[in-house]
């Protein structure tokens, strides 16, 4: 009895030294499959902060000059490699996730949007853009910003990487629900950040 005993911590003991090696690899090989994760950013607000006056909307009827409807600048970083593309798509998050901008066709090489893209379907920089026609409290191609005058709502900048060079089912007619439907559709990764207003 006293000889199984020892053969069975013989065994037991044996199996742990055993074990310890896969663990040890598969420890050691987690930082190596790590890689820097999709993060949007930009240098006008911090995630969750306040949007400037400059980048809300001119179409509520009042005349605050610091109001200009200037899209912010935005830059992102550890997209996935296999992205042909980039599409921005803002959201009104407490009004029925109304769209308020959507821009896509942005190539692949293009890591950021400078402030105050132009409002034309297709806008000067980034190079090969091409903007989604907002209809609402304004009529305007591309940005229409933050217009919640009576209350502070948040709203989200979603950058989405995608697996077509180009949206070619869109064009200058398509409406903005039609547009988020196409980027959803080709969308291999995203990442967002949120500002009120």
């Amino acid at each position: 009895m006293r000889s199984a005993r020892i053969a069975l911590c013989v065994l037991l003991t044996s199996g742990a030294v055993s074990l310890s090696p896969a663990t040890a690899s598969s420890t050691s090989a987690a930082p190596s499959a790590t890689r820097s994760a999709f993060a949007l950013s930009s240098t006008a607000f911090a995630d969750g902060g306040v949007i400037p006056k400059v980048h809300e909307c001119t179409s509520g009827g009042g005349s605050d000059p610091g109001k200009k409807n200037e899209s912010p600048p935005l830059t992102w970083s550890g997209a996935p490699s296999t992205a042909k593309s980039y599409a921005i798509v803002m959201r009104d998050l407490d009004n029925s996730n109304l769209i308020h901008w959507v821009i896509y066709d942005i190539a692949a090489s293009t890591t950021s949007l400078p402030q105050n893209v132009d409002h034309a379907y297709r806008p000067s920089a980034p190079t090969g853009a091409r903007q989604v026609y907002y209809r609402g409290s304004a009529s305007l191609y591309g940005y229409q910003g933050p217009c919640s005058p009576s209350t502070v709502n948040t709203y989200e900048f979603v950058v989405h990487a995608l697996n077509q060079a180009s949206l070619t089912r869109l064009n200058s007619s398509s409406s903005t629900r039609a547009a988020a439907r196409e980027i959803d559709a080709a969308t291999i990764g995203s990442t967002r950040i949120t500002g009120k207003s």
